[in-house]
This record gives C-alpha cells, structure tokens and sequence, in this order.
C-alpha cells in the first residue's frame, strides 16, 4: 500500500507538470469543458456567457446532425465509389495498353506485322481509344445484388454527388446557425486553464444551473457525438442494462470457455455422449489438427472478444468520450481478468491438486485444503513466464502487424489512398485492454507474495521483460489514439489494491483453516488497517488525480495527504503559471543525484512537483489557431467535413488528365505522386507524404 501511494504521489506531480507546461495549457482542449443534461433555458450564449461570466471565451451548442451525418456519409461513399470507378477505368485500359505493346515488341523481334488493337470502340474515342464503352465499370442499382437496373459507375456517381453535395453545405451552414434541434450538452472554452477546471470541479447536476460537467481537455475527435443526444433517464437504464449484461457475462464466461476445453478432449466426449460418435469416423489427421489447433484458435478468439464486448457495452451505456469509454473498459476488463483469469483457475488448481486425497479421505478436506492451496502457484508460475516472454516477444515481432504491412498489403491495396493510409497510419494503443493484462498479473503476483514468495521472482523477470518490451513499442511503434490524460495509470495503480486484499484474505482463511488464534486476529487487524488507510488514501489524492492543485506547491498537496483535507477550488485565487526562473530552479533541483532509498522512503522530497517538472521538455511551442479554425473546434465533425479529394493513378495515355477534367467540376481530383509501373501495378511516391493530394495537417486541439 506505501508503494502504491508514493507512485500515486509521484504520478500525480508528473500529471500537473506535464497538464501546466505551457505548450498543453495554451490548447483549446485544455480550456474546454463539456457540459451534459444542460437545462434547454441555458441553450444560448446570452445565458452561458451570464452563468460564467467574464471567464468564458466561446461556447459551441450541440445540435441534432443525425440527418446531416446521414447524408454526409453518402455522400463520402458515393465519393469512394466514383474513386474506385476511375482507378479501375485507368487500369483496365492501362493493362490492354501494356499488353499491345507486349504483343507489338514481340511481333516487330520476329518481323511480323502490326497487331491490332481488337477492343476498340471508334464510336467512343472520348471514353477511351483502349476501351470499348461497355467495358466501363457499372454496378446496380438497390439493395439487393443482381436484381436492380445496371447503370455506369462513373457518371451515375458523378450525378449522385452533384446532388448531395449542395445539399450537405446548406445542412452545414444551417447547423453552424444553430437552426437546427438543440441537443442537452454544450462545449464552452474559457480564457484560462484554471477557470476550465475551477468550472469542471465546481460544476454539479444537483446545484444550479443543474448540468454536469463531464469531461474537461477532451479533444474533438474523443466525443462520442452521437452519445451527446441520450437523456439522463435513458442513460441510467443504458448504464443499468450493460452493467446487468457485463456482469453476466463474467460470471458465466466459463461455458464457452468449457465448451472449447471440450473439444481437445474428443475421446471423453465421444465415450460419454453415444450421437457424437460419429467423430470417431473423422481421418486421425484431421482429428488431430481439430483438437490441437482448434481449442486454442477458439480460446484465443474468445478472450479477444472481452475487451471488444466491453468497449461496446461502454459506448451503448452512453459515455460521450472515448477516453471515458476506455476508463470503463479498463474496469470491466480488469474484473473479467481477476475473476476468470486468477480466481476460477485459483480454485481449480487447488481442488486438482487434492482431489484425490479428499476422495479417499473427506473428512482431511480442510487441512488438505490448507496445506495444497499454494500448489495453486505453480501454475501461476508458469503463467506468468509464459506471460513475460510471450507479451515481449510478441510485442518486439510484431507478426501481425508486419504480415499486414508487408504481405496483405500488397494484396488487398489497389489504390493510392490505401496505400497512403497503410503507410502513414500507426496501430493505437488501447489502454482498456493493455492495464488490465499487467494489472491482473500485478494482482497475482502480490496475492501469492506471502503464501508462495517464489512468484515474486518470477513476476519480476516477466515485468521487466515485458517492460522493455512495451517501453520500445511505445516510443516507435505504436500511437497513441486515446488520451486519457494518465486517469488509465491512476486506476490501474489502485486496481493493485485487489491483490493486497486477495493476499490478506488468503491468509485469513488459512490460519482460520489451521485453527490458529493469534495469527488470525492480527490478520483481522491488517485487514481493517488497509481498509481504513485505503479510504484514507483514496479521499486525499484522488482528487489531485482528478483536478489541477490550486497550488503549485506541492507541500501544501502531501499536507493535504497527511491530514485529509481538500479544499475547493477558488479560480480567484490560483496562481500563474511557472515562470521561467521555476523552470531553471526545477531542472538545477532535477539535477541533483538522488539516492534509491531516497526517492522510495521520501517522495515528497524526491518526487515533488518543482523536481519533476525538469521531466517535461520545454522544447514544445505552445499551439496558434487560426480564427475560423477555433470557432468550428467543437462542432460536430459533419458540420466541418469537406468534400474528399479523389486520388487516382496518373497513366501514360492521359485518360486521367481527361478524367480529372470531367470529375473536377463536382469535386476536387489528382493524380499526383501515384502512377503505374512496368506490370501495371499501382505505385505511389513514399518520399512525398506531406504533398500527396488527401494529405491532411493535424491540428493539435
């Protein structure tokens, strides 16, 4: 417990340092609070700009564009199939091309004559002199395949997006005029960071003006928009529902689980049920590979579905933010790893291994119990080797990743754009699933330190394996998609907590087991001593998890900790951010060589917010906005989408130049930097990244 607290210290001066550093408190996100449940009389900037006063900068009313959104991906699918459309024309002719004059090399080598050219149309010169005009790509019209009417692609599409594209800019312009259907939840951005988070702290549903302050530096990409229109009734029964659904599902995930156990043992079964004997009939061969090869694909996939399930149980219950939905994945993944992963194994490794000699002697059952629990730690032992090695090695593969990049790439990218988003596009970390595999091992690790100490050792080779591992994919593999702002380490820290119980317990129940007295009141008292410095703990800091310190001082926040108090936030009174006199005195105090006893048993000497702001780098600028960028920042993303920018290859016939000319009155299209090669393949120019045509700067809200 003292070392989850000095980590939650440390962790918590390292999150304001980094939430403080100039370049994160300059951004929109980090001055920007979502409101939910907001009541309909509060829906305009005259009353907002009254409830928040002078503080506020811009507001952004949430409107209905479920309609909008509608037409929006129509109209980009229509745009993908006119894409599609014109590669496939450009190629096609491409290939008869390159053909001909495969033929014609080899004609004139051997003095033949001059092939001609068969599939030319002279009536359709404009379509293609390589193609004849029913060669053009076509599809049917309807929902249901081979029945509707047959129409070409390109012009159909082309006619299709003429429509839909006036008609989405004129749904656009009436969403920014707020004419629309105002939805309960509005964004509103404040001057400072300070009086973002005085208003997110202070903010409650059960106060006036009765909204709820749900999220705060939430960039536009992590609201879950379409979340935002769900009431306060509808989002307890969401909540009730998934938590009902979720909490079965762990409960009862041991029957599938057992089902594919089943299939490994094929011989039992057969024996046991007389109609499923017609597997015996099956080549040993392909017996073999059923019951080796299928079990584990199974299990596999079945333990790679949870943490989809959860996530999807955590939109449905109505989250409005992907960081918040992954903070509820994370929970729920982590009870399904503790439950299924250690408890239900706990339990039937123990039995198994007493099984026998409860048969011959029931009334030994407790004191065999006693004695053969820890035998439970040899499986664990392993699990965790298997763990360490398999995660690392794994991770520093890459087997999957690599076979899509470098073998069904090649097979399934066509076009430009698939190959430009394959190159340029990195795997997300998932911080939903990740926590909870390390936080359940954690919670193994710490559960058998007392009754099986050699699981000590082993966890840590496995974590440090499984650390470089990790640490490497972090800094230049993997991506980070979801900012939780470090709430995800936070919860896993207190999630080790469980293992600590689970521990204390344990032992419990063996001295009980073993009818020792004295042992077991002191573990009564152990007990009752966690829990009340756990709620202790929990009072005190999960607050400065939560908020920026109305201090920077980071004295005043481990006084906070050591008495338990937590004022509220007075925007009035916080102070200014660091200067830069702070900074040199926080990289001289960094400097300092700090022993490890030091930095274990004294961390509000050694882990203080002064010291760890010399781990931020201050080589980062603080983010500018251009006017019309930061007044569309938090509408919804339908109201602000452009019409794509079509990308084909360019050929050496000049049918694309033709193409573009036609399709360029509708939409914008290019054929730079992606042409075909000597076997008519596709190929783009991986040096020009930055000048491709569907190339898009990020803004770093």
């Amino acid at each position: 417990m003292y070392m989850i607290t000095r980590e939650t210290i440390f962790f918590i001066n390292l999150r304001h340092a980094y939430l403080l550093a100039p370049f994160n408190a300059a951004k929109i996100s980090s001055r920007t609070v979502l409101f939910t449940f907001v009541p309909e009389e509060c829906l305009n900037i005259e009353k907002l700009t009254e409830i928040f006063g002078a503080s506020m900068s811009r507001a952004w009313i949430a409107t209905d564009c479920k309609d909008l959104g509608d037409k929006v991906e129509e109209r980009d699918k229509d745009a993908m199939k006119l894409e599609n459309a014109e590669l496939k024309l450009i190629k096609t002719a491409n290939d008869r091309r390159l053909k001909w004059e495969k033929k014609y090399a080899k004609a004139e080598k051997k003095g033949k004559a001059k092939p001609k050219r068969k599939n030319v149309d002279e009536e359709a010169t404009m379509v293609s002199e390589w193609m004849k005009k029913k060669d053009r790509p076509t599809h049917r019209l309807g929902k249901i395949p081979l029945i509707g009417k047959k129409v070409d692609t390109i012009d159909w599409s082309r006619a299709e997006l003429q429509r839909l594209i006036p008609e989405v800019q004129k749904d656009q312009q009436a969403a920014i005029s707020l004419k629309g259907k105002k939805l309960n939840s509005v964004f509103v951005e404040f001057h400072s960071q300070t009086a973002a988070d005085a208003a997110y702290r202070k903010m409650s549903a059960k106060k006036p003006p009765h909204m709820d302050a749900r999220a705060i530096a939430v960039t536009p990409d992590e609201v879950v928009w379409k979340n935002l229109r769900i009431k306060k009734m509808e989002r307890r029964l969401r909540i009730l529902g998934t938590s009902i659904f979720l909490s079965l599902m762990i409960i009862f995930w041991a029957i599938p689980v057992a089902v594919v156990g089943a299939i490994s043992n094929i011989n039992y079964l057969t024996s046991n049920v007389p109609f499923l004997s017609f597997i015996n009939d099956i080549p040993s061969v392909i017996l073999g590979v059923v019951t080796g090869l299928l079990p584990s694909l199974l299990l596999s996939i079945l333990m790679a579905l949870v943490p989809i399930i959860c996530r999807l149980m955590a939109k449905l219950s109505g989250e409005v933010t992907t960081p918040a939905v992954e903070l509820k994945c994370q929970n729920w993944y982590f009870a399904f790893q503790v439950i299924q992963v250690f408890l239900v194994t706990t339990f039937s490794s123990g039995a198994a291994s007493v099984a026998s000699q409860i048969v011959d002697n029931p009334s030994l059952a407790t004191t065999l119990l006693a004695r053969n629990l820890p035998k439970a730690s040899n499986f664990f032992i392993s699990y965790i080797i298997v763990q360490g090695l398999g995660i690392a090695a794994g991770n520093l593969l890459n087997i999957g990743s690599l076979i899509m990049f470098t073998v069904v790439g090649k097979f399934l990218d066509k076009s430009p754009r698939k190959m430009y988003n394959r190159y340029i596009r990195l795997a997300g970390l998932g911080w939903g699933s990740l926590y909870p595999k390390f936080g359940c091992l954690g919670v193994i690790a710490i559960s058998y330190s007392c009754i099986a100490p050699l699981v000590l050792g082993f966890a840590t080779i496995g974590f440090l394996l499984i650390y470089l591992a990790v640490r490497y994919n972090m800094f230049y593999v993997l991506t980070n998609q979801v900012n939780t702002k470090g709430h995800s380490y936070a919860r896993a820290l207190q999630q080790l907590t469980v293992g600590v119980y689970i521990s204390e317990i344990c032992l419990l129940g063996l001295f009980a087991i073993n009818t020792a007295p004295g042992p077991i009141v002191l573990m009564a008292v152990f007990i009752a001593f966690t829990v009340i410095y756990h709620i202790i703990m929990h009072h005190a800091l999960h607050p400065l998890t939560m908020y920026l310190p109305e201090s920077y001082d980071n004295d005043d926040q481990l006084a906070m900790f050591a008495t338990g108090e937590n004022e509220s936030y007075d925007a009035t009174k916080a102070s200014l951010p660091p200067s830069e006199s702070q900074n040199l005195t926080a990289q001289k105090s960094s400097s300092k060589k700090v022993s490890f006893f030091g930095r274990v048993f004294d961390p509000k000497k050694f882990n203080s917010h002064d010291r760890v702001k010399g781990f931020i780098s201050d080589h980062h600028s603080p983010p500018s906005y251009e006017d019309a960028m930061a007044d569309t920042a938090y509408l919804d993303p339908v109201v602000t989408s452009e019409v794509p920018t079509l990308w084909v290859a360019r050929d050496q016939m000049g049918i694309s130049a033709r193409e573009i000319k036609e399709t360029s009155k509708i939409l914008p299209m290019s054929d730079e930097h992606a042409t075909f090669n000597e076997k008519g393949r596709v190929v783009w120019d991986e040096d020009r990244v930055l000048e491709a045509p569907i190339w898009e700067k990020r803004v770093d809200y």
